[in-house]
């Protein structure tokens, strides 16, 4: 296995970041433990990616340096795929640029799409799958994340940026977890994509997952989308149980609770509902290399 042989380990001086790079308290001693980017290798390998995706990773490290990207592991019908999310709240005196991250990684993912850098987007994001990564066509999407003023909340609008032009993606909510879940429950119900006579509220507002620490709610064009930040391993391992991620991911979990038990994870998904039933479009779990 390509990935295992990558396999980094924590030290007292990593940073513990969620998938927004906000800090906070591991959950236990990090030290000599497992750093999350191992996920992502290992989500590699059960994928059979193309080698090339281990050497976009690194490239974007060498750029802008350790634990300055968070990686998505996606779970759609029948396949893997991830997304690289680059922050710099910096906006316009940014370091961390579309720009900068689409050079360094040009020669395995091409990308001839325009970018205003004027823009004041905190945030950007580029996908990967198995066709980008053995290079069968070209990055022809980047995903731009700017401010929401006026809103009481944490939030963002993302946008798409492709060769027909800039269209609108989602819009994001965060909220406390523990203090605003009443809030939560009301963003969720407030959409057409959601029918609390039909489907409970239970099932999106999941029991098992919303003792965590933020909750983000994000309107998209055609469905839902619901994130939990702050979970331990357990919670991560009943997340995969849930939505049927691969036996091989879910052992290499388990086997290695004791060495991944210092991270705190974030997870969501995507849904709408149709008719009575639930439909999940996909899910993902998140880390930073």
């Amino acid at each position: 296995m390509l990935g295992a042989q990558r396999f980094e380990y924590a030290t007292a001086a990593d940073p513990a970041l969620n998938y927004c790079l906000w800090e906070y308290s591991p959950a236990v001693s990090s030290e000599d433990k497992f750093r999350s980017i191992n996920l992502l290798y290992h989500s590699f390998d059960v994928a059979g990616i193309d080698g090339r995706a281990f050497a976009i990773v690194e490239a974007i490290r060498q750029e802008i340096g350790s634990f300055r990207t968070v990686f998505g592991i996606k779970l759609l019908p029948g396949r893997l795929a991830w997304e690289f999310y680059f922050y710099d709240y910096a906006r316009q005196r940014r370091e961390v640029s579309i720009t900068r991250v689409l050079r360094a990684i040009d020669r395995w993912l091409p990308c001839a799409l325009p970018v205003r850098e004027n823009l004041p987007y905190f945030m950007f994001s580029l996908d990967l799958d198995a066709e980008l990564a053995n290079g069968r066509r070209p990055l022809d999407v980047v995903h731009m994340y700017i401010g929401n003023p006026g809103s009481t909340v944490s939030s963002g609008i993302a946008f798409d940026i492709r060769a027909t032009g800039t269209t609108l993606e989602n819009m994001y909510f965060f909220f406390d977890a523990r203090t605003q879940l009443g809030d939560i429950a009301k963003k969720v119900t407030s959409s057409a994509h959601f029918d609390e006579a039909t489907i409970s509220l239970q099932s999106i507002l999941d029991p098992q997952l919303r003792d965590c620490q933020t909750i983000c709610v994000a309107n998209k064009r055609e469905h839902d989308c619901i994130y939990f930040s702050g979970i331990g391993v357990d919670q991560l391992l009943l997340f995969f149980e849930r939505f049927a991620y691969p036996s091989a991911i879910v052992d290499f979990t388990r086997a290695n609770r004791s060495s991944l038990d210092h991270l705190l994870f974030d997870v969501g998904f995507d849904y709408r509902v149709e008719g009575d039933r639930l439909l999940v479009l996909k899910s993902g779990y998140y880390g930073v290399f």
